[in-house]
């Protein structure tokens, strides 16, 4: 039995959809480009993803996250097929299309220290991450990382909640053994 969708009154988030994109850019981005594996693919599947939402913008502020989730896991979904997602990006000292190395550090973050931990961390999950097969993948991101919901995860995914719980079961253990020296 499904619980009642939430009243007007109850919402709390943000009242614009361009306050809602503007919330959201990080986060999917750091999702898109953990399933592309390439900064410039992610961040095109991301614009393109905020630009279908505007088409969205008469929905209710409660529908447009697991919406958008749905959007930019399609989006993603046909870069993959499309063959965008290129395998040098794997290599080590691999670089960007102008032939930079690619840097991840944080220049908002002035104590390089932090930063240093901060990416180390961020580059063990998102290679723990990258192991898992996508369907695990997005059901932890979605779940743990997004907080959605199991019917919205469900919902964004395209499957029923069981798979959900499923994937996210498998997907926790998984990550929990590759992660377990990093503690």
């Amino acid at each position: 039995m499904r619980d009642a969708e939430p009243t007007a009154e109850a919402w709390t988030g943000p009242a614009t959809l361009a306050e809602f994109l503007a919330g959201i850019e990080g986060r999917a981005f750091r999702f898109a480009e953990v399933a592309l594996r390439q900064r410039d693919d992610a961040l095109d599947a991301v614009q393109d993803a905020m630009m279908k939402m505007l088409a969205y913008r008469d929905r209710t502020p409660s529908e447009w996250q697991p919406l958008f989730w749905s959007i930019l896991r399609n989006r993603i979904i046909d870069v993959q097929r499309r063959g965008l997602f290129r395998l040098r990006w794997l290599v080590p000292g691999s670089s960007d299309a102008d032939g930079e190395v690619i840097d991840w550090a944080d220049e908002a973050n002035p104590d390089p220290s932090r930063s240093h931990d901060g990416q180390e961390a961020w580059a063990r999950i998102r290679q723990a991450l990258r192991g898992l097969p996508a369907r695990q993948r997005e059901a932890f991101t979605l779940r743990v990382l997004e907080d959605l919901d199991v019917a919205q995860t469900a919902q964004a995914m395209g499957c029923s909640e069981g798979s959900v719980k499923t994937h996210l079961s498998r997907a926790r253990e998984a990550l929990q053994k590759q992660l377990e020296e990093f503690r």
